[in-house]
């Protein structure tokens, strides 16, 4: 499946503006010298480069994806504690473990996030996402993937499956409706 970008002289908007950024930040400066320069490089390296990339599908609700990173900080600050409370009690009651979590995400970018996602939650940790499809024919059809994460203390493995399905993976899938 090829992605086409939507506008034909700008392929990643998002990229032109974060590379725009990024210019002015290291050089300290909004002369217009570098406000052109900037310009000029955030609209020539994506456009020369995006021949070059793997088509994945591009970000469709921008604000819904905004939502989705507060929501991952919240977790990620919540999970913080919870795993404090858990070191510091008796770690003879951890219930350590490996859990399979079906996906229905098929594009690598996605599943690269939910993977994040699951790494920076502490107390998780994605170890694989099998079967690996970049070893499958270009014609051949994807089969069902799923990711296997470690879990620092395991109480309920169908209630943990459905908390990252639903918490993470849903969202991933309307941000980037696939």
């Amino acid at each position: 499946m090829r992605m086409k970008p939507r506008f034909r002289w700008l392929p990643t908007p998002y990229r032109s503006l974060l590379l725009f950024i990024i210019w002015l930040l290291l050089n300290q400066s909004v002369a217009p010298f570098h406000l052109f320069f900037g310009l000029l490089l955030a609209l020539v390296i994506p456009y020369i480069c995006y021949r070059f990339r793997d088509p994945q599908p591009l970000i469709e609700r921008p604000l819904l994806a905004l939502r989705y990173i507060l929501r991952v900080i919240a977790d990620i600050i919540t999970a913080n504690a919870e795993v404090a409370i858990l070191i510091l009690g008796p770690l003879h009651k951890l219930q350590p473990a490996f859990v399979m979590v079906p996906l229905d995400l098929e594009h690598n970018l996605p599943l690269t996030i939910l993977a994040g996602t699951v790494s920076m939650t502490p107390g998780t940790v994605s170890a694989d996402i099998y079967p690996c499809v970049e070893h499958l024919a270009a014609d051949a059809p994807i089969p069902q993937r799923w990711l296997l994460i470690h879990v620092l203390n395991l109480e309920n493995e169908a209630e943990l499956i459905a908390t990252i399905k639903q918490r993470y993976e849903a969202p991933l899938k309307e941000i980037f409706k696939c």
